[in-house]
């Protein structure tokens, strides 16, 4: 009995590591490339990530690798391989493939990759060189409709010096949202289940196939514990048998401060209520590191998590504007050819540009980047209306800044030199594959619309010493739109009418003022046609009055396609904006601002620069008499 009771401590007492390596919403960055500068970059990029895969690996013997979602869709080489040349049956998708090259085991499928249509999606995962996972698209009766899981086998050397089999199952969960998203390619084909909701139903399948571990593949950002919705990482780490969780969708990372005051995060441990989790920035940003320390349940029969960590290790310095790596040549000369069709995709000519166009102060002034999307939409719905029962009815405008700097660093700004204006210069101005549509609304909804995009805004208090930031940093500047056709004012000394959920959060606050049509006052029961895009329309953002019941046109043309066409009609295209836009000015105010210092050109006459801030940012102090 004795002898046997070793033996038994023995096996308990039996240790294995496992590392996970992640990228998430990598956004068709196989390269360290900019397409809308067409320049080389050190920023980001597969092929910068795949140096920090090969250094990891090497660390230690038993290595996973994993990708969460938003992949294909993102840049103009993603475009030219959906759409501009597309994939022949039995053709396996270049960043897949090269992605397959680099040993990846699975991968999510993020909401950015519903974006090309099922039948896309379909064809591209019949030839994927690994599985393409999602479990809580169910398809309408209720069927799972892609795969929601796989086992992987892996061989690790045990404290014994023994090879031991563990069996990872991998899952994977998209935000419930791209129903409203991509209305237009998923609605009447799918349903979509709460991503909490699907784990608890999936994990135990998993378990029951003979899953030692199980990592979920969360393309969803970092909420609080309970919460669901968009926002649901945090919550999935609660779910029994879920032992570590790659999260994404948010563009940002994790462990850091910016999760510091979630409830159960633990930073230095990279963990969320003891469940190690990583979010690896974006566009090949960072590599996330999760290192699972395991043991042998003898009386279960099974491998169990004694310790974890969750870390990130990063491709550029930011402070000092320096590349940490150098790039795996593997990773250009699998996507060369592609890559190749891209750049004369994006280099060739659609109209002239008699002035530069740059985003750096779209959030604080009307800003040309916008006024030139919102023209093209105006004049497109316009004539798709012109013998309709709407033709009578004004036709505005309702764009947003999407490159403006934020969390996606410096460099993240529109900027089209005068010249030529290419098709890498469009996709500069609209970034994503969005197709024209248009709503009607009253005026009182038209405040409301409003109301809501200017959340993009701090509350400013007049009079108040030392500078306040002007531009609330955590909502999204792809909701801040602007809608040409009327002309109004932003009053930031008011708090914002709506939170972030898109809920009335301050009833009695009203930050637009002065809203009018032509001069006149726009009355609440006044009908308008807003041209837009079918994310909006479809009731993304949280907008009040847009669910998609109040479409009146879901064009099959992408908006860049519209302004394509409204360049070429133009010929010399003169960018200036129309200023219907302003900022109510706070007495004694000094409103804080970050820009890129490359804004310093066009910089507002009442900004000064005061200084540079972290990221290469430069610090300005706005005042508004």
């Amino acid at each position: 009995m004795t002898a046997l009771l070793s033996l038994l401590a023995a096996a308990q007492a039996q240790t294995a590591q496992l590392r996970i390596l992640g990228t998430t919403d990598l956004h068709m960055a196989a390269l360290g490339y900019d397409y809308y500068q067409d320049k080389v970059t050190g920023e980001y990029g597969l092929e910068n990530v795949a140096t920090l895969m090969r250094e990891a690996r090497a660390e230690v013997p038993g290595v996973l690798l994993v990708d969460n979602g938003d992949t294909l869709q993102g840049n103009p080489l993603g475009d030219y391989v959906a759409r501009i040349k597309p994939l022949v049956p039995g053709e396996v998708h270049p960043m897949l493939a090269t992605m397959g090259g680099l040993g990846y085991s699975a991968m999510a499928l993020g909401n950015h990759e519903f974006n090309y249509g099922l039948d896309f999606l379909d064809q591209v995962r019949s030839t994927s060189p690994f599985p393409l996972l999602n479990a809580n698209v169910r398809s309408l009766d209720g069927q799972a409709r892609f795969q929601p899981y796989v086992i992987r086998p892996m061989w690790l050397r045990d404290s014994e010096g023994k090879v031991r089999v563990v069996r990872v199952g991998i899952t994977a969960f998209t935000p419930p949202q791209i129903l409203q998203w991509d209305k237009a390619h998923l609605e009447g084909k799918v349903e979509v289940m709460d991503m909490v909701e699907a784990a608890r139903q999936v994990v135990p399948q998993m378990q029951a196939e003979g899953a030692d571990l199980i990592v979920a593949l969360a393309h969803t950002g970092i909420g609080g514990a309970g919460a669901g919705g968009e926002a649901a990482a945090a919550a999935l780490t609660q779910v029994p048998g879920i032992d570590a969780v790659i999260s994404g969708h948010s563009h940002a990372e994790f462990p850091s401060q910016a999760y510091a005051d979630i409830p159960g995060v633990n930073l230095e441990r990279g963990t969320i209520n003891g469940i190690p989790v990583v979010m690896p920035g974006s566009w090949g940003s960072h590599l996330g590191v999760v290192d699972l320390n395991l043991t042998y349940d003898a009386a279960a029969q099974d491998w169990r998590v004694s310790s974890a960590q969750g870390s990130l290790r990063r491709v550029w310095d930011k402070a000092g504007k320096v590349a940490l790596v150098q790039p795996d040549p593997q990773v250009a000369a699998s996507i060369s050819p592609a890559h190749q069709g891209a750049l004369t995709y994006v280099r060739s000519k659609v109209a002239d540009l008699s002035a530069p166009v740059s985003s750096y102060w779209a959030l604080v002034q009307d800003d040309p980047s916008v006024q030139l999307v919102n023209n093209a939409q105006i004049a497109y719905v316009k004539a798709a209306l012109a013998d309709t029962e709407y033709a009578d009815l004004p036709v505005l405008g309702a764009a947003a800044p999407f490159k403006a700097g934020g969390r996606m660093g410096v460099s993240y700004y529109t900027d089209i030199p005068a010249g030529e204006l290419a098709i890498r210069s469009v996709a500069d101005l609209y970034v994503y594959p969005n197709t024209v549509q248009a709503v009607v609304v009253s005026g009182n909804e038209l405040r409301e619309w409003l109301e809501r995009s200017a959340g993009q805004f701090n509350q400013i208090t007049p009079g108040k010493s030392g500078p306040q930031a002007l531009v609330d940093t955590s909502f999204p500047t792809f909701n801040f739109d602007v809608i040409d056709g009327v002309t109004y004012r932003i009053d930031v000394s008011q708090p914002s009418r709506y939170g972030p959920d898109g809920k009335v959060a301050n009833p009695d606050a009203h930050r637009i003022v002065d809203l009018a049509y032509q001069g006149q006052p726009v009355r609440p029961d006044q009908r308008f046609v807003v041209a837009t895009n079918n994310y909006r329309a479809g009731g993304g953002g949280g907008f009040p009055g847009l669910t998609g019941e109040n479409v009146i046109l879901r064009s099959p043309d992408e908006t860049r396609q519209a302004l394509i066409s409204y360049f070429e009609a133009q010929g010399t295209v003169n960018p200036t904006a129309d200023g219907n836009w302003s900022l109510v000015p706070v007495p004694g105010a000094r409103l804080q601002v970050f820009t890129s210092p490359a804004g310093a050109p066009t910089a507002p006459a009442q900004a000064k620069r005061v200084g540079d801030a972290e990221g290469g940012f430069a610090e300005y102090v706005l005042t508004l008499e």
